[in-house]
């Protein structure tokens, strides 16, 4: 049993979680603050969580956590896009999504989990606004950004970048390779738990993860790990570790789909998977088109129909498509999913839709927005850098993100700390080639 402050918080986020699935929580939510102001002791907590675990969801989407019923309800899709691919074309693809990944990701660590208000400060303190580089190192910061680390020497800030700084976004992406290196194209999530409790430290993997990985250390097994008394298990965790499978199969949108969901479905259920699921096809049919429509339309033929995250998918085209600007989009954005938890998928996948859709095709435009946005920005930042590397390829990325980064991935990972990113590309070829000739 969790202490009673753990409790109290697990209590807390599932009763936004299951607000946010649509059900009706004011009862449960007086119990909870009762309960609180009353000093209850932690078993009280615990019936209180059994309690909120058992409200009903009304009816409006159909969200199987399944990967059949997840098929059942999806779209009409191409499935696989055939595409011949030279050699040195396939390379630069794959190079250029792994780069992009990691300047996206760069670009946007330094204000993770910020709004665009303090954004807008921290870039017209250091580099500019709108932006067109990293940030910089800022003197004084005023309050608002006071509690970031703004100084000299900071390596996610622009005149000290050497390397990609290790961050758990790039962490999975390099574990989604060596997952399939190792178990092939077959691995299962009893794969996936083994490699984390043997590559990543605990403190090191965040919300759903973490509570995954405890139920893990605590003898459940995939898919009980998802749900046991996981809170997070529709925010984005999954979504960030879609990259590898998709850059594994080009062309194959349903495949790397369903890669991504043997993945998602150890921490995360609904939409959780789908965030993951959509991402992973989106980047797969990326090596085929540079429509960027088509490709969102390509992801989520991949995902349910009637999910709350093919909702979003559909009002984000749209607003795009009205917009003359990424803020008029934004607080779109805001108004109708502002009120999901900051790190859920689905306001993230709305981010990045938000950044690709106004880029017009432009990697700077694309990473850029997704940070300006705010919300997840490393997270956002690093996906959307990911599609239009994997559109563009390598040599047609910008210079000024891309040399900084000195071909160097770090990582936590053990067995991983330091990467070339040419060398994760070449591996990642060798496994992209034998899914496209049918062996993986």
């Amino acid at each position: 049993m969790l202490c009673t402050a753990g409790i109290q918080t697990l209590v807390k986020q599932e009763i936004k979680q299951r607000e946010e699935e649509g059900c009706k929580v004011s009862h449960v939510r007086n119990v909870y603050e009762a309960l609180v102001k009353k000093g209850a002791p932690a078993a009280r907590f615990e019936k209180l969580y059994d309690d909120v675990e058992r409200l009903k969801a009304p009816a409006k989407y159909v969200e199987p956590s399944d990967l059949e019923g997840i098929k059942k309800q999806r779209p009409d899709g191409p499935r696989r896009m055939d595409k011949v691919f030279s050699h040195a074309d396939l390379y630069d693809r794959i190079y250029g999504a792994w780069l992009g990944r990691c300047a996206g990701c760069l670009l946007g660590k330094p204000v993770e989990n910020d709004n665009k208000d303090n954004i807008k400060i921290a870039a017209e303190l250091s580099t500019g606004y709108p932006l067109q580089d990293y940030f910089g190192p800022i003197v004084n910061p005023p309050k608002e950004i006071a509690h970031r680390n703004w100084s000299v020497g900071n390596n996610c800030l622009a005149g000290s970048i050497t390397a990609m700084a290790r961050d758990d976004d790039m962490d999975y992406t390099i574990l989604g390779l060596h997952l399939m290196e190792v178990y092939g194209l077959d691995f299962t999530p009893k794969d996936v738990a083994a490699e984390w409790l043997k590559r990543f430290p605990y403190h090191l993997v965040y919300t759903a993860e973490r509570v995954a990985y405890r139920n893990l250390i605590n003898g459940l097994q995939p898919p009980a790990t998802a749900t046991y008394r996981n809170p997070c298990r529709e925010w984005i965790g999954a979504q960030i570790r879609a990259d590898a499978f998709g850059y594994a199969c080009p062309g194959m949108p349903e495949r790397a789909a369903e890669l991504a969901f043997n993945d998602a479905a150890l921490s995360h259920v609904m939409n959780g998977i789908y965030g993951e699921m959509f991402v992973a096809a989106m980047i797969a049919a990326a090596f085929v088109t540079d429509d960027i429509e088509e490709i969102i339309r390509i992801g989520a033929s991949e995902i349910p129909k009637k999910s709350r995250l093919t909702e979003c998918i559909d009002d984000c085209v749209k607003w795009c498509k009205r917009d003359r600007g990424w803020t008029s989009t934004i607080d779109k954005i805001s108004r109708k999913y502002g009120n999901l938890q900051g790190c859920h998928t689905i306001t993230n996948a709305a981010i990045v839709l938000m950044g690709l859709l106004h880029s017009g095709g432009d990697f700077t435009k694309a990473i850029t927005i997704a940070v300006m946005g705010g919300y997840d920005t490393d997270c956002n930042g690093a996906t959307a850098g990911s599609i239009i590397g994997a559109i563009v390829g390598a040599k047609a990325l910008p210079e000024k993100w891309i040399a900084p980064l000195n071909d160097t991935l770090e990582s936590i990972l053990v067995g991983f700390h330091v990467n070339k990113i040419s060398d994760l590309a070449k591996r990642t070829v060798a496994i992209a080639r034998q899914t496209l000739r049918g062996e993986a």
